[in-house]
């Protein structure tokens, strides 16, 4: 989804809660020998965003969740966690949990490591992946994509120059003016996510101003979201197909304060039950001087 999650669950076709949980997590994981806060090699001052995030369908509260990243001159470090409330919880319950690393390099994000863990229905969806210079060096996805005939198959191919679901959505925009900027939407992400390969694009469409209960508020790039589909899909699956017209998709920017990176505030997009929407109460962003890591979420 940006808010990937969404779009690969979907794909999958699981719960409604599982849909909650991972419309939260932002497609987030347990990183094996990675923890939010293990942002390496700082040779500057930190910068940390602390977001929270409610989640609605038809304007009914289906889940709730956070996102701590923390930013520094040449590393970058996220988690986050998210699970199902409201009425949902009375017919099935879903949360995930995760969290992703990496460097930056050119001053865009790179991924050294990702994962993404959802429990839903009593089951639990995994991937962990490790990647170097946009590639996928080592993955393991549990339970793997049943055979298919028509499935397209992932190659080794699809595996080079990606970003992980999470590093996807830290949104780096060039140049020396504001950040929060037409700009910011003329971007196109290669994307693997440990079953699928897939290409995020998105367009300017407007500005908005936001306001956090807490936190942000001024002005919000929004852009629409368009989803393909490279490998790792069944062509004829009716959520492919929805996913592949959609065009009422939107993602609202905005700004990691004292950064040149923007990340979702906001995210909306038509369900079959009615307008599925996640937005941010809370989006603090905090300057740290200290260069020593430390733990900022937990990954439970």
């Amino acid at each position: 989804m940006h808010p990937l999650v969404l779009l690969q669950l979907r794909v999958r076709r699981i719960s409604a809660a599982a849909l909650a949980a991972a419309f939260l997590v932002f497609a987030s994981g347990v990183v094996p020998g990675a923890k939010a806060g293990d942002v390496a090699h700082q040779t500057g001052g930190l910068t940390r965003l602390e977001a929270e995030y409610v989640v609605s369908v038809a304007g009914i509260p289906i889940g709730r969740g956070n996102w701590i990243i923390e930013l520094s001159d040449d590393a970058y470090s996220a988690a986050a966690s998210g699970t199902t409330t409201g009425i949902v919880r009375l017919f099935t319950s879903g949360r995930g949990t995760g969290a992703a690393r990496g460097t930056i390099s050119a001053g865009q994000p790179m991924p050294t490591a990702y994962g993404a863990t959802l429990s839903y229905d009593r089951k639990v969806d995994d991937v962990r992946m490790t990647l170097a210079a946009g590639n996928v060096t080592d993955y393991v996805a549990e339970p793997p994509l049943p055979p298919i005939p028509d499935r397209i198959p992932v190659t080794d191919a699809n595996r080079r120059g990606v970003l992980d679901p999470m590093t996807s959505m830290l949104n780096r925009v060039a140049g020396s003016g504001d950040p929060v900027s037409p700009e910011a939407c003329n971007r196109k992400v290669a994307v693997f996510d440990g079953r699928v390969r897939y290409d995020l694009h998105s367009e300017f469409k407007r500005m908005e101003t936001v306001k956090a209960d807490r936190g942000y508020e001024g002005p919000a790039v929004v852009c629409a979201v368009y989803f393909t589909p490279i490998a790792g899909y069944v062509p004829d699956r009716p959520a492919i197909k929805y996913l592949v017209t959609l065009r009422e998709a939107e993602v609202w920017l905005a700004p990691i304060v004292g950064t040149r990176v923007v990340v979702p505030f906001r995210f909306s997009m038509p369900t079959p039950l009615g307008i599925g929407l996640l937005r941010a109460t809370e989006f603090v962003s905090i300057a740290q001087p200290s260069l020593q890591p430390h733990p900022i979420a937990k990954t439970q």
